[in-house]
């Protein structure tokens, strides 16, 4: 019984200490959910400041970007500004080499509307921005301007020197021995040919004044031609040191065309002498052909009227009734006696004025094969017919040259190759001057020697009209070469202007006189004048 109750009590104390191990348990369950309760409130109340901070500091970060973004905006805005200065600099403030007031006030104004424009896009925060604003865009505006003078400057210079480069090379090539005046002229087969053209274009004009005249106009210019032959043959050996150059036959070209700005009579001595005279210092004193400065056959005449002057200025030589073969033709008269087709029958033939102007419709045949055979071209021609029909609408009198005495001109001795301007504007140009310069001359009172006088004074200026119409020139702007335009038509007309005043009173032979002087000591001081020219245009 003792073990039983020693049993059942030792029963009942394992049930007591599981009973107090259970509530103890029970009772830290408790705790530890009471615990786990607090700490998930704490944790909770630190992610609630967790996201409260995280909150202020998004606000935060938002409040920066949206002051950063601000400032991205003046930044954008002043980069924008900048765009519009460099544009404004591209458009107005372009350099310029003249220095004036007037210029310097533009530029001036010029930046404060940039200023203006910069202040009103662009408003800084305080005082201080703004003055270090408005003094970085004006250090920014001078560095500009000076990158912009410095680039444009060496534009210009580049530009400058390719241009003088290509005019330097034209002319050089159209000066040269072997490519004479014209680019397309390569050899002397195609002087050679170019040449026959001229004279077969010639041939029709050469009729008509041995019609007129019959042996008399045509002694006249066989004694021109032949004093011009023989004296390239002879001559061309101690001046060029070449005794072929006759073979070219540009002698037989200016013997005959000097005949035919002669009178019908003119003494045939006198006749010969103007023909070695026009190959001497119109010609081989230059160093031949496409050398010249001056037309030969107008400086033959001209040493013709110095040296000769009473046989010149004879009336006599002029008209005489028994050495006329024929005065006129009755073709379109027969139809109908009006004035007009008396006109028309004067253009066919008329016995009056030189000898190559005898017959208006054989210098105009000369001229169509000449164009046909693109020898010429029609700018000459046609601008200075224009402009003298022009001219006699001014005039009291019309102009002191006939109708055939511009055809004559204007088709063969104006677009001489070597004393004309090679390009088409400058063609046109030489033209409108040899009209201008023909109305000048009459209204003076120059007469026979106009035809001669208009070339002597437009041959020289030929070279300067190329240099100012060559094509890489006028690619500049017609407007920036209007004033060497100008300037050269001022030097033309007062050219034109002095000589007429000398040939008044008198003072032409002593003109003459000085050429001769000028040229006889160029070639003792410079016994070759080829190399002479060939430096000249290099």
């Amino acid at each position: 019984m003792a073990d039983d109750k020693s049993l059942l009590e030792d029963i009942l104390d394992v049930r007591k200490r599981r009973f107090k191990d259970a509530l103890f348990d029970n009772n830290d369950s408790q705790n530890s959910k009471n615990n786990f309760v607090s700490k998930n409130k704490n944790k909770i109340d630190m992610d609630d400041k967790y996201m409260d901070l995280k909150n202020k500091k998004v606000n935060e970060n938002n409040e920066i970007t949206k002051t950063n973004s601000g400032k991205i905006i003046k930044l954008e805005k002043v980069r924008e500004q900048r765009a519009k200065r460099k544009r404004l600099e591209k458009d107005f403030i372009q350099p310029k080499k003249s220095e004036n007031i007037n210029e310097n006030n533009q530029k001036a104004e010029k930046l404060k509307k940039v200023e203006k424009i910069q202040e009103k896009t662009v408003k800084p925060t305080n005082q201080n921005e703004k003055v270090d604003l408005i003094k970085n865009s004006d250090k920014s505006v001078k560095t500009a301007i000076k990158a912009t003078e410095m680039v444009n400057t060496a534009k210009k210079e580049k530009l400058n020197e390719k241009t003088n480069k290509i005019i330097k090379e034209d002319l050089k090539n159209q000066k040269n021995k072997d490519i004479l005046f014209t680019s397309h002229i390569n050899s002397e087969t195609d002087i050679r040919n170019i040449m026959k053209d001229v004279i077969i274009s010639l041939i029709p004009a050469i009729i008509a004044a041995t019609l007129v005249y019959g042996t008399k106009a045509l002694l006249v210019i066989v004694t021109s031609v032949f004093s011009a032959v023989v004296t390239e043959k002879l001559f061309s050996k101690i001046f060029l040191n070449d005794g072929n150059s006759v073979h070219n036959l540009s002698a037989i070209i200016t013997g005959i065309l000097m005949a035919f700005i002669l009178a019908p009579l003119t003494s045939l001595p006198v006749v010969a002498f103007g023909g070695s005279m026009a190959i001497i210092f119109g010609k081989l004193m230059y160093g031949g052909i496409g050398r010249n400065i001056f037309n030969p056959a107008a400086i033959g005449r001209e040493f013709m009227t110095v040296f000769f002057p009473v046989t010149m200025s004879s009336g006599t030589i002029w008209f005489s009734q028994e050495a006329l073969k024929l005065s006129k033709v009755d073709l379109f008269v027969k139809f109908q006696n009006t004035s007009f087709m008396s006109y028309l029958d004067g253009l066919i033939l008329t016995s009056s004025g030189s000898l190559g102007s005898y017959s208006a419709f054989a210098l105009i045949l000369g001229g169509l094969y000449l164009l046909l055979k693109n020898r010429i071209s029609w700018h000459i021609p046609v601008t200075l017919f224009v402009t003298s029909f022009i001219a006699t609408i001014f005039l009291k009198d019309g102009i002191s040259v006939s109708t055939s005495g511009l055809l004559l001109i204007g088709i063969f001795m104006a677009t001489d190759m070597s004393t004309s301007p090679s390009f088409n504007g400058g063609k046109i140009y030489y033209g409108i001057m040899l009209g201008i310069i023909i109305a000048l001359l009459t209204a003076f009172g120059v007469k026979n020697e106009t035809l001669s006088y208009v070339l002597i004074i437009l041959n020289p200026f030929a070279r300067a009209i190329d240099k100012v119409f060559h094509p890489a020139v006028l690619k500049e702007g017609i407007t920036k070469q209007s004033g060497k335009v100008m300037l050269l038509s001022f030097g033309i007309i007062l050219l034109a202007v002095i000589f007429t005043a000398i040939h008044k009173i008198g003072a032409i032979p002593y003109l003459v006189y000085l050429y001769i002087l000028v040229l006889t000591l160029r070639l003792i001081l410079i016994p070759n004048p080829i190399k002479l020219t060939e430096n000249n245009e290099v």
